[in-house]
């Protein structure tokens, strides 16, 4: 993927000279007159760099500067000789480099660069956090065989980098989040990540998505954008509901993960990307083929390696018990004065729930009782929805109650024996010592 440039001066030359000369040498290039419309540009192009006048109509170039620095923007100041003391207020104000005019092309062309590799190391410093972030979150997968053998096909996929993915599974069942998972232990780590939605979204708009437009392609096409593969290269796009890609699109899809090509909107020249695919659907893919909705040889190149998702309500009440207490972990930084504990009642209500709506509707539950319980020790049963209220306090749903309570204070007393040791505690109850350290949290155990 070219490295992006925008230009916004209200000299016309220079602004042509500029653009001109960084078109030519490679970078997507936009260009404004104004600091309003900079602004507007920088908003729609989100620009590697910006190479900004000192002396911009409509604010000035240092007020111009403050706000792109607020918006994350990355500029290189030109301006006069005798802009000295301007220029010390610049890099005060986090201006990456001020350069005199009339500028040396190669010298504004290697700040430029210097800019761009720094912005790279940010990125890939930050992927690398995330990635350790993620290889920690597929311990809350579960600790059933069949759970920790997903984590396990989910690390062998992440290291196959080329192959094509495509995850299957209900909706709400954590496809998007095992796709991030899969980016992020894979050697493309360090590139980006970049997410779309097929479904809902015209052929034309979302082709302009996909693979960019050249100026002019079409009435409201203005100047060139990049599209999604181009932002993703040399890193991971991940396409859910693929299920729902229009048929028009779904050849030049198919080019793409044949070739690693494909054209702008509107354009001639064949754009060449390192892009790994990941895909996710609901729908039954063989069945869209057999119906004649879905190319058969698409297909086939999607589900190279498929991986299907559990329901929520196929997983063992363990698992779930492992999900609920990362749910839980995640909200509790987010909702400060909001209990992360359940009251045994409520807990065998959360983990004997149908959860038709899988980790999407559990997390929506999970979050709703929190902010109902805010100020009180723990969720309990009144904090949770009408439907997983029912039957509170009757005979039908009494024994499941009681036999939390019991699991509860037996684990107290079971590691008060131990001495708090997990390991020693989880042996004699017979279950893993991961299984013991999240029925600690999800009970509120402080021992």
């Amino acid at each position: 993927m070219a490295d992006s440039v925008l230009v916004i001066d209200d000299d016309a030359d220079v602004l042509r000279a500029v653009g001109d000369y960084f078109d030519r040498i490679g970078y997507d290039v936009g260009r404004a007159e104004t600091a309003e419309a900079g602004f507007q540009a920088f908003e729609r192009l989100r620009p590697d760099v910006v190479i900004l006048d000192l002396h911009v109509p409509d604010g000035g170039g240092l007020e111009a500067l403050e706000r792109l620095r607020s918006r994350g923007g990355s500029v290189i100041l030109l301006a006069g000789e005798g802009d000295l003391e301007a220029a010390v207020r610049a890099m005060q104000l986090g201006a990456e480099h001020f350069l005199t005019k009339p500028v040396d092309m190669s010298h504004l062309a290697a700040a430029a660069a210097r800019v761009s590799e720094k912005i790279r190391l940010a990125r890939q410093n930050a992927m690398l956090r995330a990635r350790e972030h993620e290889h920690e979150g597929l311990e809350s997968l579960g600790v059933s065989p069949a759970m920790r053998e997903l984590g396990r096909q989910i690390e062998l996929l992440a290291a196959s980098e080329r192959s094509t993915v495509l995850l299957t599974g209900e909706s709400g069942t954590g496809k998007g989040w095992v796709a991030r998972v899969i980016h992020h232990l894979s050697p493309r780590a360090s590139g980006p990540f970049v997410e779309v939605n097929c479904g809902g979204l015209s052929a034309t708009f979302l082709e302009s998505e996909l693979f960019g437009h050249e100026q002019g392609a079409f009435t409201d096409a203005k100047e060139r954008r990049q599209g999604l593969f181009e932002l993703a290269d040399r890193g991971t796009i991940f396409l859910d509901e693929i299920g729902e890609l229009a048929p028009e699109l779904q050849p030049k899809l198919l080019k793409v993960l044949e070739t690693k090509t494909f054209r702008r909107l509107g354009g001639t020249r064949e754009m060449t990307v390192d892009v790994r695919l990941v895909a996710a659907t609901n729908r039954d893919l063989v069945g869209e083929v057999r119906a004649g909705r879905f190319r058969e040889d698409l297909y086939y190149h999607l589900s190279v390696r498929p991986l299907r998702i559990p329901a929520v309500r196929e997983r063992s009440r363990d698992d779930r018990l492992t999900l609920l207490t990362r749910i839980l972990a995640d909200c509790t930084p987010q909702m400060p004065g909001c209990p992360s504990a359940c009251s045994a009642e409520a807990l065998d209500r959360l983990l004997s729930a149908p959860w038709p709506g899988n980790v999407r509707e559990m997390r929506n539950v999970i979050e709703r009782a929190m902010i109902l319980a805010r100020g009180a020790p723990q969720l309990g049963v009144e904090h949770l929805p009408a439907d997983l209220r029912k039957g509170a306090g009757g005979d039908g749903r009494h024994q499941p109650q009681a036999l939390a309570e019991v699991e509860r204070v037996h684990i107290e007393k079971t590691l008060r024996f131990h001495g708090g040791n997990r390991t020693r505690a989880a042996l004699e109850l017979g279950i893993s010592r991961a299984t013991l350290i999240n029925k600690i949290k999800v009970y509120g155990l402080d021992i």
